[in-house]
């Protein structure tokens, strides 16, 4: 979470596309009034983070949203512990590893049955949607495991206290800037 500056009264939550030597790139967006010498103070990391489980072999990233970046630094970790990698998306990619397969949205389908692990990047929006979303049909379990980071505003910046952020889960209400941006799959949709 940053705060932009003296007069800003809200947080803006950030995520790292690629994590550097001095610094990260966040991934956008980020807000358009902000130019390069806009003095920041980095508050986080806050929630829980993805987290690629050990001895997965075949991992499909999926981006519902406007970009793809978010999930970046996730093909970087598993290109270097030799694991496939699959990103489904309609956004526009640049500079991926060449060991990436790129497919679109509507493919997902091929991925739930090819993957061990799914990671998804989920704009709040599509939360209600998320089952159809990734075609899997209300009486069947998802195929594979996972975890989504689902984008959404968190203006109280990690309290808890606004509810902006809050869904509802297999185990009833949660707050993303608390019990997420990243939570299981199965909390979503179900298992």
């Amino acid at each position: 979470m940053l705060a932009a500056d003296e007069g800003a009264i809200l947080p803006v939550p950030l995520f790292t596309s690629q994590v550097l030597d001095d610094g990260f790139l966040a991934a956008p967006p980020i807000p358009t009034t902000w130019a390069p010498g806009t003095s920041l103070r980095l508050r986080g990391p806050l929630g829980h983070g993805f987290s690629i489980p050990e001895g997965i072999r075949r991992l499909a990233l999926v981006a519902f949203g406007d970009t793809s970046a978010r999930l970046s630094p996730l093909i970087y970790i598993a290109v270097r512990r030799d694991i496939s990698v699959a990103l489904f998306t309609n956004a526009r990619v640049f500079s991926l590893p060449a060991a990436v397969e790129i497919n679109v949205l509507a493919a997902i389908s091929e991925a739930l049955s090819w993957a061990d692990y799914l990671m998804a990047d989920v704009p709040f929006e599509v939360l209600p949607g998320l089952r159809a979303a990734l075609g899997v049909d209300h009486s069947a379990g998802l195929p594979c495991r996972g975890q989504a980071l689902v984008v959404a505003p968190m203006p109280c910046g990690g309290m808890a206290d606004c509810g902006v952020c809050a869904f509802t889960s297999r185990r009833g209400w949660k707050y993303l800037c608390k019990d997420g941006p990243v939570v299981d799959l199965s909390e979503l949709i179900g298992s």
